[in-house]
């Protein structure tokens, strides 16, 4: 078979991926938040309802798509690599759906990121030689440096969802990611870089999001083919957000999607505050993320 079933399990968002190895080629796929990380800063493990939410993503996405779990090759990230109880949730998950997951650690999920957006930017006809990718994820952020064949990258210990549950207050919010500003400029200084001449790229829920606004598409009408290789600048962010701060619940709800609305605008700080640390105005903003490079890699093992 040429096909490759994929599932990220990440600390919102479940996402599976049917490819096509020969032609490179996205058959199907399935997207479901799932919010594994609810309440997990307040107990540190994952929640009951939450593995409940995981195993019925699974089974319907299952059912959709016309996959089996057991054959699927899935992964998970910060969540599950935070939580107490990981091993007991991953038995669990693997008993009642057949779905095995490994926890990658940051350094992998940056590898095989970066395979996927590499792909990405080839087939977007953009220069892939040298640029940073930032992904914004729900318990962590990433960023990677990649010059020519060789990359750097490093996995921050903040995402949209622990800090949208970390901080009530936007003084407290803008407070700790001026400190991630300072971890990240230490980073990016250690490795003695000309900034100017990398492009910025970044990818993940919340640059998509600001992305599709842009091309005037909600969540309803999201055309990922649209959204790879649009360019979003900092003003696309403070349209974005005054959007969001004068909408109803509702309106946000259609823009973003059930399950994203309370943490839209903690993810688009994250994102001005690393436009800031890099002093880029702009950024290449793509779709092609962890599922898609779990299953380049599984079709190059092949």
């Amino acid at each position: 078979m040429n096909r490759v079933t994929t599932i990220d399990l990440g600390s919102n968002s479940f996402r599976v991926l049917i490819y096509d190895c020969l032609n490179n080629e996205i058959i199907d796929e399935y997207n479901e938040v799932t919010g594994m990380a609810d309440g997990l800063n307040e107990t540190g493990d994952i929640s009951k309802e939450a593995q409940d939410r995981v195993v019925n993503a699974i089974n319907q996405s299952s059912i959709q798509l016309g996959y089996e779990p057991k054959d699927a090759v899935c992964v998970t990230t910060a969540a599950m690599r935070l939580a107490n109880n990981s091993q007991d949730v991953l038995q669990e998950f693997e008993q009642r759906t057949g779905a095995r997951f490994k926890i990658i650690d940051g350094k992998e999920e940056a590898r095989l990121t970066l395979l996927a957006v590499k792909y990405a930017l080839k087939r977007e006809k953009i220069d892939s030689s040298k640029f940073i990718l930032l992904d914004i994820g729900g318990g962590s952020t990433e960023i990677i440096v990649n010059t020519e064949d060789k990359f750097k990258s490093y996995s921050f210990n903040f995402g949209i969802v622990t800090l949208t549950q970390k901080h009530l207050d936007y003084k407290d919010l803008v407070q700790e990611l001026e400190s991630h500003k300072i971890d990240i400029k230490a980073f990016l200084d250690e490795l003695n870089l000309d900034l100017k001449e990398y492009t910025f790229v970044a990818t993940a829920g919340t640059p998509t999001t600001i992305a599709a606004i842009k091309l005037g598409q909600d969540f309803f009408h999201y055309d990922k083919d649209a959204v790879n290789g649009t360019i979003v600048n900092l003003k696309d962010l403070e349209d974005s957000l005054e959007i969001f701060r004068n909408s109803s619940n509702d309106t946000i709800t259609k823009l973003v999607g059930r399950g994203r609305v309370e943490f839209i605008e903690v993810g688009i700080y994250i994102y001005r505050s690393i436009f800031e640390v890099l002093e880029k105005k702009k950024s290449i903003v793509l779709d092609d993320g962890l599922r898609e490079g779990v299953a380049i890699n599984h079709c190059l093992l092949r």
